[in-house]
């Protein structure tokens, strides 16, 4: 990563990035800065003169960072709506490269694209991969004391910097068991995860399975499996039961 001599590691990004709200265009660069702030992802920051600075005015609020100081915000207008202090500089930023550069609240916006891809949640890590890799080892989850899944063609999913995960067909899960769940959750790499319930033992484990229905395109080959999440179940991968992960779900 460039300027390593700092504190806040910053990158430049190779993707064009746009950001709108209100249904106008409010940001659009092919020179996007890559800036890890205060989370292990990315933040994009714009030039200003890729900015539609027409559409920004001083909020007359301030905010800190830690690592860069002292923020000038900025409310966002667009299509008769504000977004208040929705966008920042850091003037006096350590990092000088910084300082005349642009952040977009990323959930403030309407919609984000990299390139002509909508990006959901976050911007993609270029640090981050993501495989899927058919297996037969022999998967089996345990909830309650009663076998749940039970699986010899489970896919493999290895994110960096997380648990590796065992998605497996739903005919290899005691479907009976699972309840619907409202809950829903989503990921830049892989897309929309819909979420079950276990009632197994006298006992309710709540939203411990997952799957995509409808992944993001690179991560196809898991649509309609589902996962377990090791950190809360008995695990066994060919007849050994695998330590629960200690990771952010924990």
């Amino acid at each position: 990563m460039d300027d390593t001599e700092h504190a806040v590691p910053v990158e430049d990004g190779p993707k064009r990035v746009r950001a709108y709200f209100g249904g106008q265009l409010i940001a659009d660069t092919v020179a996007p800065k890559l800036v890890w702030e205060d989370r292990p992802y990315p933040g994009y920051y714009f030039p200003r003169e890729d900015v539609h600075m027409e559409l920004l005015t001083p909020s007359g609020r301030g905010a800190t960072s830690e690592a860069l100081g002292e923020a000038s915000c900025f409310d966002v207008v667009g299509g008769g709506r504000v977004a208040e202090a929705a966008a920042w500089q850091y003037p006096e930023a350590p990092v000088e490269g910084l300082r005349r550069l642009i952040r977009f609240d990323w959930e403030a916006m309407d919609a984000w694209f990299e390139e002509d891809e909508e990006v959901f949640v976050h911007p993609r890590s270029p640090y981050v991969r993501v495989d899927i890799l058919a297996s037969s080892r022999h998967v089996e989850v345990v909830l309650g004391g009663v076998t749940v899944a039970d699986s010899h063609q489970p896919r493999l999913l290895f994110e960096t910097g997380l648990p590796t995960r065992y998605y497996m067909p739903q005919v290899d899960l005691r479907m009976d068991l699972l309840l619907p769940s409202d809950t829903s959750t989503p990921c830049p790499y892989k897309g929309n995860a819909k979420y079950w319930s276990v009632a197994a033992g006298n006992e309710v484990f709540e939203d411990v399975v997952w799957t995509y229905p409808t992944p993001a395109p690179e991560s196809v080959k898991i649509a309609g499996l589902a996962c377990f999440l090791n950190e809360k179940v008995d695990l066994h991968v060919d007849g050994v039961l695998q330590e629960r992960p200690d990771s952010p779900f924990s």
